[in-house]
Protein backbone atom coordinates (compact mmCIF):
# COMPACT_ATOMS: atom_id res chain seq x y z
CA UNK A 1 0.00 0.00 0.00
CA UNK A 2 1.08 3.51 -0.49
CA UNK A 3 1.77 5.84 1.88
CA UNK A 4 -0.92 7.97 0.74
CA UNK A 5 -3.93 5.40 1.51
CA UNK A 6 -2.19 4.33 4.87
CA UNK A 7 -2.58 7.67 5.61
CA UNK A 8 -6.56 8.33 4.14
CA UNK A 9 -7.14 4.86 6.28
CA UNK A 10 -5.86 6.17 9.15
CA UNK A 11 -7.33 9.47 9.30
CA UNK A 12 -10.87 7.71 8.60
CA UNK A 13 -10.45 5.38 11.24
CA UNK A 14 -9.32 8.60 13.72
CA UNK A 15 -12.22 10.14 12.58
CA UNK A 16 -15.09 7.41 12.51
CA UNK A 17 -13.35 6.39 16.37
CA UNK A 18 -14.00 10.51 17.42
CA UNK A 19 -17.61 10.57 15.94
CA UNK A 20 -18.48 7.15 17.63
CA UNK A 21 -16.87 8.16 21.09
CA UNK A 22 -18.62 11.49 20.42
CA UNK A 23 -21.84 9.88 19.74
CA UNK A 24 -21.68 7.51 23.12
CA UNK A 25 -21.09 10.50 24.72
CA UNK A 26 -24.27 12.24 23.57
CA UNK A 27 -25.97 9.42 23.93
CA UNK A 28 -24.92 8.77 27.60
CA UNK A 29 -26.12 12.32 27.88
CA UNK A 30 -29.31 12.07 26.81
CA UNK A 31 -29.74 8.88 29.12
CA UNK A 32 -28.68 11.00 32.09
CA UNK A 33 -31.32 13.25 31.04
CA UNK A 34 -34.25 10.48 30.76
CA UNK A 35 -33.17 9.48 34.07
CA UNK A 36 -33.33 12.67 35.74
CA UNK A 37 -36.36 13.42 34.14
CA UNK A 38 -37.69 9.97 35.22
CA UNK A 39 -36.81 10.46 39.20
CA UNK A 40 -37.81 14.22 39.33
CA UNK A 41 -40.81 13.39 37.85
CA UNK A 42 -41.38 10.85 40.44
CA UNK A 43 -40.37 12.93 43.17
CA UNK A 44 -43.10 15.35 42.00
CA UNK A 45 -45.64 12.58 42.09
CA UNK A 46 -43.93 11.12 45.62
CA UNK A 47 -44.79 14.86 47.08
CA UNK A 48 -47.97 15.19 46.34
CA UNK A 49 -50.20 16.37 49.45
CA UNK A 50 -53.04 13.50 47.73
CA UNK A 51 -49.95 10.25 48.22
CA UNK A 52 -48.51 11.77 51.49
CA UNK A 53 -51.91 11.73 52.46
CA UNK A 54 -52.84 8.81 51.33
CA UNK A 55 -49.91 6.66 52.94
CA UNK A 56 -50.82 8.05 55.86
CA UNK A 57 -54.20 6.35 56.12
CA UNK A 58 -52.26 3.05 54.93
CA UNK A 59 -50.45 3.09 58.38
CA UNK A 60 -52.80 4.57 60.69
CA UNK A 61 -55.64 1.53 58.99
CA UNK A 62 -53.13 -0.97 59.80
CA UNK A 63 -52.71 0.38 62.92
CA UNK A 64 -56.60 0.50 63.35
CA UNK A 65 -56.83 -2.80 62.20
CA UNK A 66 -54.73 -4.59 65.04
CA UNK A 67 -56.54 -2.56 67.68
CA UNK A 68 -60.03 -3.78 66.01
CA UNK A 69 -58.79 -7.14 65.40
CA UNK A 70 -57.93 -6.87 69.33
CA UNK A 71 -61.47 -5.90 70.06
CA UNK A 72 -62.86 -8.70 68.34
CA UNK A 73 -60.55 -11.37 69.68
CA UNK A 74 -60.15 -10.03 73.85
CA UNK A 75 -63.37 -8.58 74.32
CA UNK A 76 -66.32 -9.08 71.93
CA UNK A 77 -65.35 -12.86 71.14
CA UNK A 78 -65.67 -13.66 75.09
CA UNK A 79 -69.31 -12.39 75.53
CA UNK A 80 -70.27 -14.50 72.25
CA UNK A 81 -68.65 -17.55 73.53
CA UNK A 82 -70.83 -16.53 76.82
CA UNK A 83 -73.95 -16.18 75.17
CA UNK A 84 -73.52 -19.56 72.92
CA UNK A 85 -72.16 -21.63 75.76
CA UNK A 86 -68.69 -20.69 76.18
CA UNK A 87 -67.90 -21.56 72.67
CA UNK A 88 -64.89 -19.60 70.45
CA UNK A 89 -65.58 -18.65 67.69
CA UNK A 90 -62.64 -19.38 65.90
CA UNK A 91 -63.15 -22.96 67.52
CA UNK A 92 -65.91 -23.87 65.41
CA UNK A 93 -65.60 -26.37 62.08
CA UNK A 94 -66.67 -28.88 60.42
CA UNK A 95 -64.62 -31.87 58.89
CA UNK A 96 -65.80 -32.91 55.54
CA UNK A 97 -64.82 -36.21 55.54
CA UNK A 98 -67.22 -36.41 58.15
CA UNK A 99 -64.78 -37.31 61.40
CA UNK A 100 -65.21 -35.94 64.66
CA UNK A 101 -62.30 -33.95 65.96
CA UNK A 102 -61.90 -32.08 69.31
CA UNK A 103 -59.97 -28.75 67.64
CA UNK A 104 -58.84 -27.55 63.69
CA UNK A 105 -55.22 -28.50 64.97
CA UNK A 106 -56.09 -32.48 66.02
CA UNK A 107 -58.52 -32.23 62.67
CA UNK A 108 -55.31 -31.20 60.51
CA UNK A 109 -53.07 -33.29 61.81
CA UNK A 110 -55.58 -36.05 60.75
CA UNK A 111 -55.02 -34.44 57.21
CA UNK A 112 -58.89 -33.76 57.42
CA UNK A 113 -60.33 -31.35 55.01
CA UNK A 114 -61.79 -28.76 57.15
CA UNK A 115 -64.58 -25.59 56.86
CA UNK A 116 -63.30 -23.09 59.65
CA UNK A 117 -66.65 -21.03 59.56
CA UNK A 118 -66.13 -20.24 62.97
CA UNK A 119 -63.09 -17.85 61.90
CA UNK A 120 -65.04 -16.72 59.35
CA UNK A 121 -67.42 -15.33 61.79
CA UNK A 122 -64.86 -13.85 63.46
CA UNK A 123 -63.36 -12.18 60.38
CA UNK A 124 -67.20 -10.76 59.42
CA UNK A 125 -67.68 -9.43 63.02
CA UNK A 126 -64.04 -7.57 62.62
CA UNK A 127 -65.17 -6.31 59.09
CA UNK A 128 -68.73 -5.31 60.62
CA UNK A 129 -66.39 -2.87 63.26
CA UNK A 130 -64.32 -1.53 60.98
CA UNK A 131 -66.76 -0.58 58.52
CA UNK A 132 -69.27 1.03 61.24
CA UNK A 133 -66.07 2.97 62.72
CA UNK A 134 -65.36 4.33 58.90
CA UNK A 135 -68.99 5.00 58.27
CA UNK A 136 -69.59 6.60 61.99
CA UNK A 137 -66.06 8.75 60.71
CA UNK A 138 -67.25 10.06 57.49
CA UNK A 139 -70.82 10.46 59.10
CA UNK A 140 -69.18 13.24 61.66
CA UNK A 141 -66.25 14.44 59.06
CA UNK A 142 -69.37 15.68 56.29
CA UNK A 143 -71.91 17.04 59.20
CA UNK A 144 -69.02 18.80 60.26
CA UNK A 145 -67.64 20.03 57.13
CA UNK A 146 -71.39 20.58 55.85
CA UNK A 147 -72.09 22.72 58.93
CA UNK A 148 -69.21 25.01 57.97
CA UNK A 149 -69.88 25.79 54.55
CA UNK A 150 -73.52 26.62 55.89
CA UNK A 151 -72.21 28.94 58.34
CA UNK A 152 -70.13 30.68 55.83
CA UNK A 153 -72.38 32.04 52.96
CA UNK A 154 -71.04 33.57 50.30
CA UNK A 155 -72.56 36.53 49.22
CA UNK A 156 -72.10 37.64 45.69
CA UNK A 157 -75.09 40.17 45.51
CA UNK A 158 -77.06 42.87 46.44
CA UNK A 159 -80.50 44.97 46.29
CA UNK A 160 -80.36 47.71 43.92
CA UNK A 161 -82.54 50.31 46.36
CA UNK A 162 -84.54 51.88 43.23
CA UNK A 163 -85.97 48.97 41.90
CA UNK A 164 -85.77 46.58 44.70
CA UNK A 165 -83.84 43.72 42.33
CA UNK A 166 -80.95 41.14 43.45
CA UNK A 167 -77.71 42.66 41.46
CA UNK A 168 -74.38 41.51 41.34
CA UNK A 169 -71.86 43.34 43.91
CA UNK A 170 -69.39 44.11 40.89
CA UNK A 171 -72.31 46.43 39.26
CA UNK A 172 -72.21 50.09 39.34
CA UNK A 173 -75.20 50.45 37.55
CA UNK A 174 -78.88 48.20 37.48
CA UNK A 175 -79.23 46.53 34.73
CA UNK A 176 -82.95 46.17 35.22
CA UNK A 177 -83.88 50.02 36.20
CA UNK A 178 -80.51 51.54 35.24
CA UNK A 179 -80.05 53.40 38.39
CA UNK A 180 -76.64 54.62 39.23
CA UNK A 181 -75.18 52.71 42.46
CA UNK A 182 -73.47 54.49 44.60
CA UNK A 183 -70.56 52.76 46.56
CA UNK A 184 -71.42 52.76 50.25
Amino acid sequence: MSKEKIFKNTTIKNTKNKLQSQAKKIENRKEVKKVKKVMSDFKNFAMKGNIIDMATGVIIGTSFTKIVNSLVSEIITPFMSKLTGKVDLNDLFFALDGGTFSSIAEAKEAGAVTVNYGIFLSNITDFLIIAFTIFIFLRYTFNKRAKIIKEEPVIVTKTCPHCITEISLKATRCPNCTSKLVEK
